[in-house]
């Protein structure tokens, strides 16, 4: 639903919401998932326990709620950057482009996820698992096609199969991005995709 049709009351427990979801980032970040109870995000959020539960079930509800949020927000986002050109290399430049920003935008949230997955409960991986998956390999099938439309414009070279060819470019941006969050300052994550892309564009031998 567009902001714009939602009626006062509905525009309130939407803020109300994201007050809760920022409070519960900003605890889980800091503590750890497994060392943060529903009544601090409350006393963060400045809202009643009572509220919090009203919107939330469970610390797992919420903490699920914060990941499903940023896989839509991601989600979106490659999306409308795949179908913002018909060029297939721009297509792919705009894939590594947007994926970092994301990426970047929302690093509080991926530390949060990537420390916490191994940790957390089974009922909290298990859908958000699934769901992340389901959205991961839809980028796939979508990378793949422009590398199978290249291929038949003869912009690129059948060297692999297009999946394959989509899923090294994702590992690779992965890589990077990584790296950027284990040391922003010494590994940036490229600002020029090319950096990114001529790993597959120009490969390793000189031949």
């Amino acid at each position: 639903m567009q902001e714009e049709t939602l009626s006062r009351r509905e525009r309130e427990k939407q803020r109300q919401r994201q007050e809760m979801l920022a409070a519960g980032i900003e605890l889980f970040s800091e503590k750890g998932y497994h060392n943060v109870s529903m009544n601090e995000i409350a006393k963060k959020s400045e809202f009643a326990i009572g509220t919090l539960y009203k919107f939330f079930k469970n610390k797992e509800d919420l903490y699920k709620s914060i990941i499903a949020e940023l896989t839509e927000k991601f989600d979106k986002a490659i999306m409308e950057a795949l179908e913002e050109t018909d060029d297939e290399i721009e297509k792919l430049r705009n894939y590594v482009k947007v994926k970092g920003t994301i990426f970047m935008e929302n690093a509080s949230i991926v530390r949060l996820y990537f420390a916490e997955t191994t940790g957390a409960s089974f009922n909290i991986k298990a859908g958000l698992d699934i769901e992340i998956r389901e959205k991961i390999e839809k980028h796939m099938q979508s990378l793949a096609l422009i590398f199978e439309s290249g291929m038949e414009k003869h912009l690129f070279q059948r060297i692999a199969e297009p999946y394959h060819l989509a899923v090294a470019l994702d590992s690779l941006s992965s890589s990077f991005l990584h790296l950027w969050l284990e040391a922003p300052d010494r590994q940036p994550y490229p600002v020029d995709p090319d950096m990114i892309l001529n790993i597959l564009y120009k490969g390793l031998l000189n031949l």
